[in-house]
């Protein structure tokens, strides 16, 4: 059966190829972008299938207003892709307060004010589906991302905590976890690093740039394929609570489970030292 989707970042990356494939399978797609006309190539083969807002993750009003032009545009949505989110890098002493507020806003606080604005209309209609674009920075971290696995691991809280409110509902959350993807990514991400001291000259946090600017790393993960994988979650009951895409991905949540399941268990003598007797 045909689905509406309501995904935002369409312009470029997951997101683009994400509102391609659906589609191109015949679904409805009510879309946001950044700037208008990055997707006129979509909107003019799909000119009846494909709605398209301006949307600035920052601004709450304007959230509101989206989310609730895009359900009157098309009367049911099925599913709510919280897509539209970039990466910051930098030592934490580096960033600027307006850096790490756009960053916060943009990655946790926009998509939380989406899916608050949806869950009325999914629950009026019966059910739904909500999908969150996490990172498998989401369980495991890096020195020199510290803002950007803060919003993430948010999103994780947040959406985890969610689909048990949900599941009653019948609406479904999933959190999507991807390793590297040969997107825009990491370009975009090194052009807006934030700076660092000298001090960490010759350290991991230091040399967090130069690894994205690396192209001799190239990611492993296929923005096809795993856009392809998490259409196809939207239609798997229950819903998966996480879906891990990417080796690199599983590989590297695997190694941070492992070390915190370690780490829990030197607690476990003093944990019931302090209860209550």
């Amino acid at each position: 059966m045909s689905k509406t989707w309501f995904i935002t970042g369409i312009n470029s990356g997951l997101g683009r190829e994400m509102a391609t494939q659906a589609l191109d399978n015949g679904d409805r797609v009510a879309g946001t972008v950044r700037k208008q006309g990055s997707v006129d190539d979509l909107k003019a083969r799909y000119p009846d299938r494909l709605w398209v807002a301006q949307l600035d993750l920052t601004d709450i009003e304007a959230i509101q207003g989206c989310v609730k032009a895009a359900f009157a545009k098309f009367g049911r949505i099925d599913v709510i892709v919280n897509n539209a989110g970039y990466g910051l890098f930098g030592a934490a002493e580096g960033l600027s307060t307006d850096q790490i507020r756009h960053q916060i806003d943009t990655n946790l606080v926009g998509p939380i004010e989406v899916t608050r604005v949806a869950i009325p209309y999914l629950r009026q209609q019966g059910g739904g589906r909500i999908i969150a674009i996490s990172t498998y920075g989401g369980q495991a971290t890096h020195p020199g991302a510290s803002l950007y696995h803060a919003s993430k691991w948010g999103i994780e809280g947040f959406f985890d905590s969610l689909s048990q409110e949900l599941a009653p509902l019948n609406i479904g959350v999933t959190i999507i976890e991807p390793g590297s993807a040969r997107t825009t990514f990491r370009e975009a991400a090194a052009a807006n690093a934030g700076s660092a001291p000298d001090a960490y000259n010759g350290t991991p946090v230091g040399m967090v740039k130069a690894f994205l600017s690396d192209t001799s790393r190239v990611p492993v993960g296929d923005p096809e394929k795993m856009a392809s994988a998490i259409l196809e979650s939207a239609s798997q009951t229950p819903a998966p609570r996480r879906l891990v895409l990417g080796s690199d991905a599983f590989a590297a949540i695997e190694k941070a489970l492992q070390a915190r399941t370690h780490e829990l268990e030197t607690s476990r003598a003093i944990a019931p030292t302090t209860d209550f007797h």
